[in-house]
């Protein structure tokens, strides 16, 4: 990654490739309020002061000199610098080119696959995605990073023109910290200016809890508050205050969605500020699936990677959680199985839980835009949360065949028809393309409504749950629908001969279809659900649903031994069936015709389920001998 000739001199290395593109963004056109980079550098700051504060717990050592941890605001108007420095865990070598060369976080490859190279597109996304210390290049024309980590010796010097490369060289420093300093450009020249940078220290960084310290007449004065946020009493915290420390704890840009500041006193005391965003991160489904709230021990920063404190299906949260009752000086893995520690958790997610039920029931339309962002993150929960799986589920919402809005499962049942006992669903990847499948045809045509399930949970969480209220869920794709104790949607008019009509000869058919297509289907038989299509393909009952088993074969976790075949399910009263069932009635001569269209009805069949046909030499010359005889036949009825 860099060059060096000698182990004292210069290394210049090159930026990661997401880092460039990121930068050269960022100096451009992120921000239309280019001082959110102070921001940045008192969040990353404040970071490395608790991390000591934490680490120093169990090696009291690491803590040379001042034992007070603070930030400090130095300005040089004639030179056009300004110099922020902390005396907090510092950086080594090593952690230079990993945190201000790469972007070391999860999610990467997808926040950069949707870079589009159109600025106006990609703000928004970087504005998602957080830049942090890059910001500062917004208002920079070099920035130079001193620093030295704690428990070490050796102090290094980082310096980039925010281009394409920086520079590390060894360095000398007092005391453990980091000290940055911004070589403004001409248009970040105001951030000079004392009064400036006090007003945004005080609308940004307030709620910060270390003091962040500016010389003034010669004295150092405190620009904030110094006090954690989350300790003050609520009815003395400001919406924007919630907001700015919304944005230092979570690393973020958008605003919070939903703002949940809770204290608890009792056997069990802890106070929680936690945060729902108002935009998805990019790592929200990385396989790591780790936790984005921060656990502190009587204001000590602990860890923000404690495993046992949420679960999963709530990593969407950002925030933090403050105990009075667990121990400061154990380790981090003790934290996971301390029955303290899953107290708290119960407690937490009956509170997120209840809070969401209550916009679901009093704001449905903020809350549907929550479901969208977070949902298929939510509904995890069913499957892996026995304990409150019907709290889950009762503020669950799905795109139906109703309409356009969402329903929860509630509003489903009360749409039940006469004679339905069953919730309904189809599963796959579009909610669009799931709507036009010929398996709802019948349920259509009956008024019957039928969720479309587009999220790979749902085929986890379905068949574990089983039922909602007594209500059985099953599949529209599988057989054994059993529409016909449904009430609605009968054809009007049909005369007993009409219906003896479209059965004529359907018997041989059926069988003549099933010779053709031998093991490729479990079976031929008459639909119930079909009102337009010819054929469609339906699972057994107690099969693997098609589109889970698409899924895994996908994803290689499915061999050819366990893939299980279908039912073709054929439309006795659509033209092309009846005309086949006529042509197998006769029997003389019509075994080659009827062997190429059983197999051009099974990949037609396939074809709509979004899956290749199964021999496409074979299909290809099928359809070319049926295209051919009908054209012979258009011709000798034209002459």
């Amino acid at each position: 990654m860099g060059e060096s000739t000698d182990a004292m001199a210069q290394e210049t290395f090159t930026f990661q490739t997401e880092v460039g593109r990121l930068l050269d963004i960022v100096a451009h056109s992120l921000y239309s309020h280019k001082e959110i980079f102070l921001r940045e550098l008192i969040s990353n700051a404040s970071d490395a002061c608790d991390r000591l504060r934490y680490a120093a717990i169990t090696d009291p050592n690491l803590i040379v000199g001042e034992t007070e941890f603070k930030i400090r605001l130095d300005v040089d108007k004639d030179a056009r610098t300004l110099r922020l420095s902390d005396n907090g865990i510092g950086m080594n070598h090593q952690d230079l080119i990993e945190t201000l060369g790469t972007i070391a976080r999860s999610g990467t490859q997808a926040f950069v696959s949707q870079l589009t190279g159109d600025a106006k597109k990609d703000v928004a996304l970087i504005g998602q995605f957080g830049v942090g210390f890059y910001s500062a290049f917004m208002v920079a024309e070099k920035i130079e990073v001193l620093t030295r980590k704690a428990g070490e010796d050796k102090a290094w010097l980082w310096i980039s023109d925010g281009r394409s490369q920086f520079t590390i060289d060894e360095a000398s420093r007092d005391g453990c910290g980091t000290t940055v300093t911004v070589h403004l450009n001409e248009d970040g020249e105001e951030f000079t200016e004392q009064a400036r940078l006090h007003a945004i220290v005080k609308k940004y960084s307030d709620h910060i809890g270390f003091p962040i310290l500016m010389e003034k007449d010669d004295k150092p004065e405190t620009l904030n508050a110094a006090s954690s946020l989350w300790t003050r009493p609520k009815k003395d915290i400001t919406p924007d205050q919630y907001k700015e420390f919304y944005h230092h704890v979570g690393h973020t840009f958008d605003d919070p969605w939903l703002t949940l500041h809770n204290a608890l006193e009792g056997v069990l005391s802890y106070t929680s500020l936690l945060f729902v965003p108002s935009a998805p991160a990019f790592d929200l489904f990385h396989p790591d699936r780790k936790s984005h709230v921060k656990l502190y021990v009587k204001r000590v920063f602990i860890t923000d990677d404690c495993e046992g404190l949420l679960p999963a299906y709530l990593r969407f949260l950002r925030g933090i959680v403050d105990s009075e009752d667990l121990p400061l000086n154990i380790s981090r893995e003790t934290f996971q199985h301390d029955p303290r520690l899953a107290k708290m958790r119960t407690g937490l997610v009956k509170r997120v839980l209840d809070e969401l039920a209550k916009k679901a029931k009093g704001a449905p339309e903020e809350y549907d835009n929550f479901w969208t962002n977070f949902g298929a993150v939510l509904k995890e929960g069913v499957y892996e949360d026995f304990e409150n799986r019907d709290r889950i589920l009762d503020i669950c919402r799905f795109r139906s065949t109703a309409g356009e809005a969402l329903t929860s499962l509630d509003a489903y049942v009360e749409r039940m028809k006469e004679g339905q006992d069953t919730i309904y669903f189809i599963s796959g990847e579009q909610a669009e393309a799931l709507s036009r499948s010929p398996q709802l045809e019948g349920f259509k045509a009956k008024g019957v409504e039928v969720l479309l399930l587009t999220d790979p949970i749902d085929e986890f969480w379905v068949p574990a749950v089983g039922a909602y209220k007594d209500k059985r869920f099953k599949s529209a794709a599988g057989a054994g629908a059993d529409l016909g104790k449904i009430a609605g949607g009968e054809e009007k008019g049909k005369t007993e001969e009409a219906e003896s009509e479209d059965t004529a000869g359907m018997d041989t058919l059926l069988a003549a279809l099933k010779l053709a297509l031998g093991e490729t289907v479990k079976d031929v038989r008459v639909s119930e659900r079909l009102t337009d299509s010819p054929v469609c393909l339906v699972a057994g009952e107690g099969d693997m649903d098609m589109y889970l088993e698409r899924m895994l074969k996908q994803h290689r976790q499915l061999d050819s031994s366990m893939i299980t075949a279908r039912i073709l399910e054929v439309n006795a009263g659509h033209p092309l069936i009846k005309q086949l069932a006529a042509m197998a009635a006769e029997g003389d001569g019509a075994g080659e015709a009827l062997g190429d269209a059983a197999h051009l009805l099974f990949d037609q069949a396939r074809i709509v389920e979004g899956e290749t046909v199964s021999d496409p030499i074979a299909f290809s010359r099928r359809l070319a001998s049926v295209m051919e005889k009908g054209l012979a036949a258009w011709e000798r009825r034209a002459t």
